[in-house]
């Protein structure tokens, strides 16, 4: 048995896990955790560490499970080759990942660090670049904008800002 690397559809890795361990493949997901808007609201939430990537453990001997049913697997793109060799991952790789990923604190990465250019996405000010000063709440944000050659704070909600350069 060793590992190899799938392809997923566009954010498609875990739905694609779920579906080849129902079958009974054995899969890895790694996974960090970042600060997100769902749903106009800011939540911690576990995202692939490799976006549209996830490794697959299959064998080569007949006993082995087929390969065939994972190609029509929902969510799965292809198994990635390097020209006509399926690419092989070392098993060291994979458990270092995972001893990483289990001795991580999960401190979320955020969404906004204060001092942060955001520009106004909604409202009267949409369009205004805009420091982000810190979090009011799982909702809103304090930001500083310069107005009539004035700073001013103001409250904003969260899903209205956009980081700039992003």
């Amino acid at each position: 048995m060793r590992w190899y690397l799938l392809h997923t559809e566009l954010r498609q890795e875990k739905t694609t896990l779920k579906h080849l361990e129902r079958q009974g493949y054995v899969c890895y997901l790694p996974l960090f955790r970042t600060e997100r808007l769902v749903r106009r609201k800011l939540a911690a939430v576990d995202v692939p560490l490799f976006s549209r990537y996830l490794f697959i453990r299959l064998g080569q001997d007949k006993r082995d499970k087929s390969w065939g049913p994972v190609r029509s697997t929902v969510g799965v793109s292809q198994l990635v080759r390097f020209g006509e060799r399926l690419a092989q991952i070392d098993e060291d790789l994979v458990e270092m990942l995972r001893a990483r990923e289990a001795s991580f604190i999960f401190v979320p990465e955020r969404l906004f660090n204060p001092g942060d250019t955001v520009q106004i996405a909604e409202g009267p000010f949409a369009g205004l670049d805009a420091v982000y000063q810190m979090s009011d709440g799982e909702q809103r944000a304090l930001v500083l904008i310069e107005f009539l050659s004035k700073p001013i704070s103001l409250k904003l909600d969260l899903a209205s800002l956009h980081k700039v350069g992003e």
